[in-house]
């Protein structure tokens, strides 16, 4: 079975667990949790149920059209598989979430930011994963001017960005065992991996077309 086919039946079993539920729910639901995991804002059962179903099924028909749009569609084909697990994950990372909040929703008690560690932390190190596969595209990786504009400095960039993707995915998921710094530990490492790469394209770049 395909990738986008269990994506798209995670997508269904959402929209029918919203459904079954739906008479059942309370009349606000759980949709927000601040920085220490605790509920700050409610939503109409309706939106509370099928929000994130939609905002599924909205990501699903964005990732299946991306690549008609894509200049360089054989560079995106060559990492296909890999592109597809990205919709697979994030999906399934929402789907979590979504039961998650219903959950929440029936009187179950618990740290949200806790127990999303480990969620954040799968798609962060499936993401360092992806990124030392990637071949140079406008859709998916680390997008810069000058990962862009060269193809050795997109291998460089993406070589190191992977492994600190998987590194800020092992630092998040310690976030199950100390909820008081999980949300630090999800944030901060990502954050600083993403300026570290970017930061570090510029130099790669320069460093190839110096007296450019």
């Amino acid at each position: 079975m395909k990738a986008n086919d269990i994506s798209l039946g995670i997508i269904l079993i959402s929209f029918i667990i919203g459904a079954f539920v739906y008479p059942h729910a309370p009349d606000m639901m759980p949709t927000h949790w601040n920085a220490q995991g605790e509920i700050d804002g409610y939503m109409d059962k309706f939106w509370g149920l099928f929000l994130l179903p939609m905002i599924s099924f909205g990501l699903f028909a964005l990732f299946v059209y991306l690549p008609k749009f894509e200049p360089r569609k054989m560079n995106l084909e060559s990492f296909r598989e890999y592109y597809q697990g990205i919709l697979l994950v994030t999906i399934g990372f929402l789907f979590y979430i979504f039961i998650l909040s219903i959950l929440s929703a029936f009187g179950y008690r618990f740290n949200m930011v806790q127990m999303i560690s480990p969620a954040f932390a799968a798609i962060f190190y499936y993401m360092g994963t992806v990124l030392v596969k990637t071949k140079s595209n406008f859709f998916v990786g680390i997008r810069t001017p000058w990962t862009i504009s060269d193809e050795t400095v997109w291998e460089k960039t993406h070589k190191l960005g992977g492994k600190l993707f998987k590194a800020s995915g092992i630092i998040a998921f310690f976030g199950v065992f100390f909820k008081e710094f999980a949300f630090v530990l999800i944030i901060v490492p990502i954050l600083l991996a993403s300026v570290y790469a970017f930061v570090y394209s510029y130099i790669e770049y320069r460093k190839i077309h110096k007296g450019e």
